[in-house]
Parts: structure tokens; C-alpha cells; sequence
């Protein structure tokens, strides 16, 4: 029984330089990329299927591209709105452009929006305080309103009925009328 280490590829004795990786040996020389068959002489290569690839080789073939800043993505992959991105790229595309990928955001036109933006570009004004009206609404006099904003114009207090008065564009409650 012969003590020789054998190259995975030629099986050749090895008695000099030898490549040791995923529990094989080669010949340094034989120690090649699965595709495209070039000598792997990096300290880093990678790994498909048991066998070593090129770095050049693994980004052609087992990346993808960032839909953000169209390189290769060599780290953790965000996969949404039907594209891959770099953690870092898949932000916000509204003012504050936070980045998005731990978080929940919505989408619009084929572009990602935290909460915040999403709510000041697109959501219902209110008709009387003009801040976004993010639940339900009150629609009246052609108009949305908070439903604690939709108040009589005379004391201030809720029209919670489904009648009331228009005076000079403003609501009135029953009682005030």
C-alpha cells in the first residue's frame, strides 16, 4: 500500500507544490476552474457543485446583477419588486432615500417608498389641516377629511350626522345652523 498523495485530476502522485481544497489534492497546475478550465492561482476561488470556479467565472455566472447599481451583488441579495439589489442600493426613492431592505415600503411606478414619503407624495390630503389622511376618510362637499378635522366651522365640534349645512365653503353642524 503505497503513503502518495494523488491529484484529484490526474491522479498522478504529487511529491512536490500541492494544492489541498474541499478535501482534495492537485497538482497546482491542475487545480483548475470548472468552466472555464483556467488555472485558479487566487488564495480565494469559489465553489459550485464540489468544484472550484474563478472569480471571474462565479460572477458571470452564479450572480446577479443589482438593479440599483448594475454591478454583480457578491453579498446578501434583496430580492423585491422583481429585481435583485444590494442591501445598500434598495432605498427609498423618496426625500429621504433611507435604505429599505429591513424594513416594510411601498411601491409606486416601478420605484420603492418608505412609510414616510409614500404618505407626504401620494396619500389623500385632508381638506382642512392638508396632512395625508392615512386611515379612513370623511368625504364631503367633494372633498376628504380626517375625521377628526371634519368639525362645524361655528363651535368647533364634530359633525358626526350624515346632514349639515355648507356656509361659505366650510361645514356646519345641525345645531349651529
Amino acid at each position: 500500500m503505497s503513503d502518495n498523495i494523488v491529484c484529484h485530476k490526474c491522479n498522478e502522485a504529487i511529491t512536490k507544490r500541492m494544492i489541498t481544497a474541499l478535501g482534495k489534492t492537485w497538482h497546482p497546475e491542475h487545480f483548475l476552474c470548472r468552466h472555464c478550465e483556467e488555472q485558479i492561482e487566487d488564495a480565494t476561488f469559489n465553489i459550485q457543485n464540489g468544484e472550484p470556479v474563478c472569480n471571474k467565472c462565479f460572477v458571470e455566472r452564479y450572480t446577479y446583477t443589482c438593479a440599483g447599481c448594475k454591478k454583480p451583488i457578491l453579498e446578501r441579495t434583496i430580492c423585491a419588486m422583481g429585481e435583485s439589489w444590494h442591501e445598500d442600493c434598495f432605498c427609498c426613492d423618496g426625500a429621504c432615500k433611507k435604505p429599505l431592505a429591513n424594513q416594510s415600503f411601498y411601491e409606486r411606478d416601478g420605484k420603492a417608498y418608505c412609510k414616510q414619503d409614500y404618505e407626504d407624495l401620494f396619500a389623500a390630503r385632508c381638506a382642512k389641516c392638508e396632512k395625508p389622511i392615512t386611515d379612513s376618510a370623511v368625504i364631503a362637499m367633494n372633498v376628504k377629511w380626517h375625521r377628526d378635522c371634519f368639525r362645524c366651522n361655528k363651535c368647533e365640534n364634530p359633525i358626526t350626522t350624515q346632514t349639515f349645512k355648507i356656509d361659505g365653503d366650510k361645514p356646519v353642524c345641525p345645531a349651529c345652523n
